[in-house]
């Protein structure tokens, strides 16, 4: 009996033996399970505030963008030069309609809610200040003054022969007046040919006159800026070349005019004398 107790004890020791090492393994295989898991969770925990640090660095870049509404001021710089074509204050100018005159200042001015740039220019001459939108100076034919070998050019042709086409006179005078206000200084030069009697030769009529003058001061006051002279000295310029062309009596003048109307195909008048015409105009 003791000999089958002592048996009994021996086999309840081995088995707590042998199921001792079964839990313990169990234990460690939950508490590995358990290891990774918190290994995994600092990893994912750290990870997240990486993309934090880039978007902090995303407002540097946001001046970049604020600082591109600059760059059109030097579109708007290359209009407004473009608008003025090119014109300053305190500049000499040619006004096809009034001759020459002088910019005295660039302003601007508020019509109708609208910004408007203008040039206000002075003829000294005429007492008169004009002001003219710097958009409508090609429009109008404002121009700078001449070139000095321009000037040579119309000088030149006032000593040319006089061309005077035997039409009616209203439609000369209509033509010379283009002339004059075209603003074209070889144009008002040959006005002033046509136009020009010598003591010789017969005087004007009231309207040739007029025409004559209106030429003659346009001309001699372009011609006094661009020479840096006075007006009375540009006048007797002009009328020493006027004394150079080629002058001859009034009768022989018409006749010359009758050939050059019929060589060029002018309209010629078929009811009498040219000269009568005229004066019946005047």
């Amino acid at each position: 009996m003791k000999g089958a107790k002592k048996a009994a004890a021996a086999k309840s020791s081995k088995n707590k033996r042998s199921v001792m090492p079964e839990k313990t393994a169990k234990t460690a295989a939950k508490a590995a399970a358990a290891k990774p898991s918190a290994k995994v969770a600092p990893k994912t925990a750290a990870a997240a505030p990486k993309p934090a640090a880039p978007k902090a660095a995303v407002p540097a870049a946001a001046p970049k963008v604020a600082a591109k509404p600059a760059a059109p001021s030097r579109p708007e710089e290359k209009k407004v030069v473009t608008q003025r074509q090119g014109f300053k204050a305190n500049e000499f100018v040619v006004y096809p309609a009034h001759g020459v005159g002088q910019i005295l200042a660039i302003e601007e001015q508020e019509i109708a809610g609208a910004k408007l740039e203008l040039f206000v220019i002075n003829f000294m001459k005429d007492k008169m200040t004009l002001r003219v939108p710097t958009a409508k100076v090609a429009n109008v034919g404002m121009r700078k003054l001449s070139e000095p070998a321009l000037v040579k050019k119309a000088l030149e042709t006032l000593k040319g022969r006089a061309r005077v086409k035997r039409t009616m006179w209203s439609r000369r005078a209509q033509e010379y007046e283009a002339k004059i206000n075209s603003g074209d200084i070889v144009a008002i030069a040959e006005v002033v040919r046509d136009l020009y009697r010598s003591e010789s030769q017969p005087e004007q009529s009231y309207s040739e006159r007029q025409l004559y003058e209106a030429a003659l001061d346009r001309l001699s006051r372009e011609i006094a800026v661009v020479q840096h002279s006075t007006e009375t000295e540009a006048i007797k310029e002009i009328e020493g070349q006027l004394a150079k062309s080629p002058r001859r009596g009034a009768k022989a003048e018409s006749a010359e005019g009758d050939a050059e109307g019929d060589a060029d195909g002018e309209d010629l008048d078929n009811d009498g004398d040219d000269t009568a015409v005229e004066d019946e105009a005047a």
